[in-house]
């Protein structure tokens, strides 16, 4: 009998030298790494989320933007975000997310989900390094506000 079960192949290439990627050593380096992965033109637009992946190193494998939403909110699925974590083969992730208002402030549902993957992540052992809210002109940090 034939067997006709679908084969998954999973495959990392990197388009730059290792030695050239981005490194992250504080929450400055993270919120100026979210906003190239955000579209400059929609950023005070739309509230989008997306979810960075670094390797024990503190290097940007790369980012995956895991939703698109309105002007005040958008859904988060834990599930996408740590599919993107596990085929990456990411060691550690950051969050970020943008608000369009410009207001910085960490809304009840941002703290809820963060805790959500926090405890996830550990499970995984992938560390969460951080969940960075940006805008055109700043960031809050989740690390530095004492939340992770």
């Amino acid at each position: 009998m034939k067997n006709t079960l679908p084969e998954f192949s999973i495959s990392l290439k990197y388009k730059s030298k290792k030695s050239e990627l981005k490194t992250i050593t504080c929450p400055g380096d993270a919120a100026d790494v979210a906003r190239q992965c955000f579209n400059a033109d929609t950023m005070d637009w739309v509230e989008s989320f997306i979810v960075i992946a670094l390797n024990q190193a503190n290097k940007v494998l790369g980012f995956y933007k895991v939703s698109s939403g309105g002007v005040s909110a958008t859904v988060s699925d834990p599930k996408v975000i740590f599919q993107f974590a596990l085929l990456s083969n990411a060691s550690a992730i950051i969050l970020a997310h943008n608000h369009p208002s410009g207001n910085l402030e960490a809304s009840n549902a941002d703290k809820a989900m963060t805790e959500k993957i926090k405890n996830a992540s550990k499970m995984l052992d992938i560390t969460l390094i951080d969940h960075i809210i940006v805008t055109d002109e700043s960031y809050t940090s989740f690390s530095q506000m004492g939340l992770l």
